[in-house]
């Protein structure tokens, strides 16, 4: 195929030709590293044609045949079009896959945008689409973008996370789905292989965009690179091993971090990655670099890439305050999805967008019937159902979160045997004005005075749930039976997303332990496995 960014060598099977000694003893070393992880998954390389990527899979090809290699990856290149020949290039990766008799397979992608930054990530898109659950992405990084990540991040003010750059092998996940990425060359300089597919006459893509792009990647290579060497000939070497060293210090820093945040996150209130929530005063009594390190640890979950220094410094100093202005809300745009970060007297908060708009969605009321058990007539859900299996209320659901309820009739047996009651349990949200009394309090409370008393943040107190009951006698007359008609109406619980309260009913004249009655409610708040 004649392009000129085409090598001119002609396509030839290589599987029978030399090895490279120092690139295949990379390749099965890290084999051996991750072997256990590599058990039963499939394999993919991604392959733009470029040299590096067409290297890897040429001693793929021929470490499979010596029967070194225990699989053959299938090959994705990716068309972005984004030049030219971008046709021809996929017309010709195919081609050579065919003579080396490996699969591959060509996707297109759209880019948003025209840099080279908008490239790699639909390049990335489109891969990761074309991937099963737990598949492995083989990657032809090597020392030589190792160094260039390092000093990339180091001008962007990377810590110690951003520094260790690149790892061998990363687990990625993206909502529910999950790949690995497998880099087996970060150890190996792009001079070897260079000299690699130098002697098999690869006919590998020169995209002349990688040394003369207007990108900072693209300066660093043809500008600054050079310059270091000069002072140091072990320059890539030197840098590719900070990393790893740099990497086995941020390891160490997620241990302490994850210990520290076992300690002081409430579980009570967590709902990964929707909400998750720190006490303040367990916070601040770690020295201020571990509270520094433990809030980048915490905002970064469910991320794959940290925060900003600067959104760190800000939450830290949220939390430091000691007035009672708790209204700041600090933004975060993720990788994955955007948050707030809040703060609720000693509680911190992070909050994604999904969550909030979630919490705005309004609640209706419902009500469910339930018989005193007789083995004529069982407790049922309501007229119509039988048996005694739990029944379920949905208060609140979307294709991201699912509020529901649990009622549990066996329970409610022991407590009805006395009466010859059916009982109406209503489910309804809390009017701001509707007075109710908890346990906390020595009165009837509405509104603010009732979100102070039970430490409700601003966020939940329209997600307020009553839970009441109508106990109905049933009498006999000669036409059939009669309902009296003012039932004993008994508002017995108050939920929220996380909490319950027992309500006071002292006043009601009425021989049922309410405590009691809350065990056979159950409240369950889930994400769905989109989120």
């Amino acid at each position: 195929m004649t392009n000129s960014a085409i090598l001119s060598h002609p396509i030839e099977p290589i599987a029978t030709l030399p090895d490279d000694d120092a690139l295949a003893e990379a390749l099965l070393s890290s084999l051996a590293e991750y072997g256990e992880q590599l058990h039963g998954r499939r394999l993919w390389l991604a392959c733009s044609g470029g040299r590096d990527s067409l290297a890897l899979a040429a001693l793929c090809v021929q470490l499979y045949q010596q029967g070194k290699l225990p699989f053959l990856p299938q090959l994705l290149h990716v068309n972005h079009g984004l030049q030219a020949d971008s046709g021809a290039w996929s017309a010709h990766v195919a081609q050579w896959a065919k003579v080396q008799k490996i699969a591959c397979r060509i996707l297109r992608a759209q880019v948003d945008g025209h840099d080279e930054q908008a490239a790699r990530q639909a390049r990335y898109d489109v891969m990761r689409a074309q991937l099963n659950q737990d598949d492995v992405l083989l990657l032809a990084h090597h020392a030589d973008d190792q160094a260039e990540t390092v000093l990339m991040r180091l001008i962007q003010g990377a810590g110690v996370n951003g520094l260790s750059a690149m790892q061998p092998w990363r687990i990625q996940t993206q909502g529910a789905h999950r790949i690995a990425l497998w880099r087996p060359w970060l150890t190996i300089k792009r001079a070897n292989i260079s000299a690699y597919a130098q002697r098999l006459n690869l006919p590998y893509i020169d995209d002349p965009t990688n040394d003369t792009g207007d990108n900072v990647r693209s300066g660093l290579r043809r500008d600054i690179m050079p310059i270091l060497a000069s002072y140091n000939s072990n320059v890539i070497d030197n840098i590719a091993r900070s990393a790893q060293l740099l990497s086995d210090a941020q390891l160490i820093i997620n241990a302490q971090a994850g210990e520290d945040l076992q300690q002081i996150e409430i579980a009570s209130l967590q709902l990964p990655p929707a909400q998750r929530a720190l006490n303040i005063d367990k916070l601040q009594k770690l020295p201020i670099y571990r509270q520094r390190q433990l809030l980048h640890y915490w905002l970064g979950q469910d991320e794959p890439l940290p925060p900003a220094k600067q959104l760190v410094d800000d939450v830290l100093s949220l939390s430091q305050r000691d007035n009672n202005d708790h209204q700041t809300a600090l933004f975060w745009q993720g990788r994955k999805a955007s948050y707030t970060i809040r703060r609720y007297r000693q509680q911190l908060f992070r909050l994604s967008s999904d969550w909030l708009k979630w919490l705005e969605l309004p609640l209706t009321e419902q009500t469910q019937t339930l018989f005193n058990f007789t083995e004529s007539n069982p407790i049922g859900a309501d007229v119509h159902a039988t048996g005694r299996q739990p029944v379920l209320i949905n208060l609140r659901n979307d294709d991201k979160f699912a509020w529901q309820l649990q009622i549990l009739p066996n329970e409610v047996t022991p407590l009805l045997e006395s009466y010859e009651y059916k009982v109406k349990v209503t489910f309804a949200p809390l009017d701001r004005n509707q007075r109710v009394q908890t346990a906390l309090a020595s009165r009837l409370q509405a509104g603010k005075k009732l979100y102070q008393t039970l430490g409700i943040p601003s966020w939940l107190r329209e997600s307020l749930v009553v839970v009441s009951v109508a106990f109905i006698n049933e009498k006999n007359n000669e036409n059939g039976l009669l309902e009296n008609e003012h039932p004993i109406v008994l508002p017995i619980l108050l939920l929220s997303p996380f909490e319950s309260w027992v309500l006071n009913a002292e006043q009601a004249n009425i021989n049922v332990d309410v405590k009691q009655l809350d065990a056979f409610i159950n409240s369950y708040l889930t994400l769905h496995k989109t989120c």
